[in-house]
């Protein structure tokens, strides 16, 4: 770290530990151009949203929140099923997408914050609301194979709370949380700050709400994606909107390392948060401009299924284009297309071809072994 830096702040390694904690401050003349091209951004999206009709709308919706969902718990290395979030969060906003995935308790769980936060983004935000987030998380009691305090902050009985990385014995510390002797007061002064009708830009307060939480790390788990559901919350507040069509949490996955370097830095560093809140806002730029992209890939399936509403597909054929649509892994094959079917080769081969005589699929001009299709236009 630079010994000027250190000299200048006075003893303290974390911003918690600073004499002026939570004196909070940005230079509001260096975030103006960055908040004019988020607010455009912004009004882009919004302005093609209010033209494509309900239906569409909601799928755009669904979309994103199911990417919300994912990515939120793939930055904590977690893998979730993605047609299950997407069933879940369908039943749940009561949207139609035919065939349901199996409930799967622990989705639910977070599919149920996110949802909470976005849903209900005007309630007051509580200590009992941030325990069931909490209790939503961790269904079991048990995050991985410990089991941890639920609903309630953490008692810091193993030692304080740290980030860290490395193997055992040659752990690197990034950052320590403040005692648990002070979560209360700390989870008081942050909850009335967050509820209040604050000075700060909308759009600012998220990335602001992010940040202290995640320094307060208030629970012995989930701190990260309740973090991202608070921000969500306040974006929301923000757009004047409960509906999602954009996710922070899938762009900060794109660009996680970049996010624990600046999260690390800021934490070290001094309560002139400027530098972090012009991060904040320029993955937030991204991350709607990469939802244009996705509403892109929402309006070509509506406009290819209407196309084609009146031929007679059957069940298979119905299923491998969707997947098609959606962006299939790799080269489509008869012999991927009976394993993803599961029927005959020979029937694969008689699907494909009834495809390719309607005009639907044709054959790739990439050669290979074997002869693979994709979508005619």
């Amino acid at each position: 770290m630079d010994h000027n830096l250190r000299m200048n702040r006075g003893d303290w390694l974390y911003i918690w530990k600073s004499p002026e904690w939570p004196a909070w401050r940005y230079d509001l003349s260096r975030l103006a151009a960055p908040l004019a091209q988020v607010s455009r951004a912004q009004g882009l999206l919004f302005g093609r949203l209010a033209d494509v009709g309900l239906t569409l709308r909601s799928e755009a919706s669904l979309v994103a929140l199911t990417e919300d969902v994912v990515k939120t718990s793939e930055i904590e290395g977690e893998q979730l099923n993605v047609a299950s979030v997407r069933s879940s969060i369908a039943r749940k906003l009561g949207v139609d997408i035919g065939a349901l995935a199996p409930v799967d308790r622990h989705v639910e769980g977070v599919v149920e914050m996110v949802l909470d936060a976005t849903l209900n983004c005007s309630a007051e935000v509580s200590k009992e609301r941030l325990f069931g987030w909490h209790a939503a998380l961790f269904p079991t009691g048990f995050s991985g194979m410990s089991r941890i305090s639920i609903a309630n902050w953490r008692d810091d009985s193993k030692g304080p709370m740290q980030v860290v990385s490395g193997p055992i014995g040659r752990q690197k510390v990034h950052f320590e949380a403040p005692p648990a002797a002070r979560l209360e007061m700390e989870a008081d002064r942050f909850l009335a700050w967050l509820n209040a009708d604050t000075a700060d830009q909308p759009v600012l307060k998220a990335g602001l709400a992010h940040l202290w939480f995640v320094t307060l790390h208030p629970f012995d788990d989930g701190n990260g994606r309740i973090a991202r559901a608070i921000g969500d919350l306040l974006l929301a507040r923000a757009d004047g909107s409960p509906e999602r069509f954009y996710s922070l949490s899938a762009q900060i996955q794109r660009e996680r390392k970049d996010y624990y370097d600046i999260l690390e830095r800021t934490q070290k560093g001094t309560l002139d948060i400027t530098e972090w809140l012009a991060w904040f806002l320029e993955a937030l730029h991204r991350a709607i401009d990469h939802a244009q992209l996705t509403l892109n890939v929402v309006l070509s399936k509506a406009r290819f299924w209407q196309r084609w509403a009146s031929t007679p597909f059957n069940e298979r054929q119905v299923k491998l284009l969707s997947g098609l649509l959606d962006g299939f892994d790799g080269k489509l094959t008869s012999s991927k297309w009976a394993a993803i079917a599961k029927c005959s080769p020979d029937t694969a081969l008689r699907d494909i071809s009834e495809l390719v005589a309607f005009g639907v699929l044709k054959k790739s001009a990439a050669g290979g072994r074997s002869t693979s299709y994709e979508l005619a236009d």
